[in-house]
């Protein structure tokens, strides 16, 4: 044995023999050979043909080949949140409303008569590299056996739709189901080949608070508590992939915060000015991730602050209208309207990367700018109405127009994408994390 080590070893000086170093070279061409075959055999995870992974209907047109998306995954060295929206009929839109089986009414604007359709063919196109191609038996291998779950408001619910229309024309219709739990504030999308499920929770701002019916929860006087997470939490507790909101229903000078519990005499209500309030309550929501999140299990996503159009007149349009009667997107670069509070965005930062020194990673999806662009993606009067309208809202459409939602398919579906590409990426960064630890 030391003979053969000390030839090994010699075989790489100078008096290398030329019998050793044909045995050398013929091993080498044999490993390499087999390395090749064996990628070779590994189909890419994103860039299969949208089309095909859908499985569309014969009604749907075949979609154009997309933008080049040959990259993987940890090659990307750019910013996906920064970018434009490209007018794209093509590709566009990764599915129909009329085709999804569990569309909202809500989100449903080609049902409620919206005809101007441009707003669902819309791509968006970072700069400097493409995302990849969203590709729903992928995502549905990648969640086999595993939870995804939304958790926040209406607009986290809306995005929720969206994934479940993304993917649910790839499962046949006995392999999948949706069910309704705990007073309906936790909804299950099943793909059973895959044991795999799509949940939305309701929790509008994290923490506990007199708005946690989903339903009945519209209340003149909002209060929270701000050190309250469990009663929600315990929900999502083992989920594998998490995505959080919560913004729109902190939109507000200040709310009332209650110490104590909701019915205790002994309770202490004060009412906190703005962001202070939201920073309270997404400590709260931070402790608990740093407590119960399992690091190398669970993927967390916090979705940032989704805008609103209700000011025409920063957009250079009339003042006093909104986003009702709008088809076209703001191409003004890097505008901001005065419904996205950067006070508030810098408190999730804050927090989150408080959570990162402590060694729990979340990743913000960013999709404020990108969405600020979007005025005429809203649902508007194309919606399904929960309550009758008076007749001076039928006289004056503008009054109850919906400038906070969106339409689907439309700007959610985008949101989606970007979670996709973050999903694969991390995944991806964690396996060559452990292998570099080795």
């Amino acid at each position: 044995m030391a003979n053969k080590a000390q030839i090994a070893a010699a075989s790489w000086g100078v008096k290398t023999s030329f019998h050793s170093l044909v045995a050398l070279l013929i091993a080498g061409v044999v490993i390499v050979v087999v390395y090749l075959t064996r990628d070779a055999e590994q189909p890419p995870p994103l860039d299969e043909d949208r089309a095909a992974i859908l499985q569309s209907s014969a009604e749907m047109a075949s979609p154009a080949p997309a933008p080049s998306t040959s990259m993987s995954v940890p090659e990307w060295e750019c910013d996906l949140f920064s970018g434009r929206w490209v007018f794209d009929n093509m590709s566009y839109p990764l599915y129909k409303e009329q085709e999804c089986k569990y569309m909202s009414d809500q989100l449903a604007c080609e049902k409620f008569g919206r005809t101007d359709l441009r707003f669902q063919q819309w791509r968006w196109q970072p700069h400097g590299c493409d995302l990849p191609r969203f590709n729903a038996t992928a995502l549905l291998e990648r969640l086999r056996n595993k939870r995804l779950v939304y958790v926040g408001d209406s607009l986290n619910r809306g995005q929720w739709v969206s994934m479940v229309c993304l993917v649910e024309s790839a499962i046949p219709p006995n392999l999948k189901s949706m069910s309704f739990k705990h007073n309906n504030s936790l909804i299950i999308f099943k793909a059973s080949e895959y044991n795999a499920t799509i949940e939305y929770y309701w929790a509008p701002l994290l923490v506990e608070s007199n708005s946690d019916d989903p339903v009945n929860h519209r209340v003149p006087d909002r209060i929270v508590r701000v050190q309250a997470i469990e009663k929600h939490a315990r929900h999502w507790s083992d989920a594998d992939i998490l995505i959080f909101d919560s913004y729109l229903w902190w939109r507000r000078p200040q709310m009332k915060v209650l110490w104590g519990s909701f019915g205790s005499p002994d309770g202490i209500y004060k009412d906190v000015m703005m962001p202070r309030a939201y920073e309270m309550a997404l400590s709260t929501w931070s402790d608990w991730l740093e407590v119960h999140v399992n690091r190398s299990k669970t993927q967390v996503f916090f979705v940032s602050m989704s805008p609103t159009h209700e000011r025409a007149e920063e957009w250079d349009g009339n003042e006093g209208q909104n986003c009702y009667k709008e088809t076209e997107p703001i191409t003004k670069e890097e505008y901001w309207g005065s419904g996205s509070d950067r006070a508030m965005m810098r408190v999730v930062e804050s927090v989150v990367d408080r959570l990162k020194a402590r060694g729990l990673g979340v990743q913000i999806l960013n999709i404020t700018q990108l969405s600020e662009y979007r005025k005429e993606a809203h649902p508007s009067i194309h919606r399904r109405q929960w309550e009758p309208l008076t007749k001076e809202q039928e006289a004056k459409p503008i009054s109850y127009a919906d400038c906070f939602h969106w339409c689907l398919p439309g700007v959610p579906d985008v949101w989606n994408e970007l979670l996709y590409a973050h999903i694969f990426q991390n995944r991806t960064q964690r396996l060559e994390g452990r292998v570099e630890g080795l």
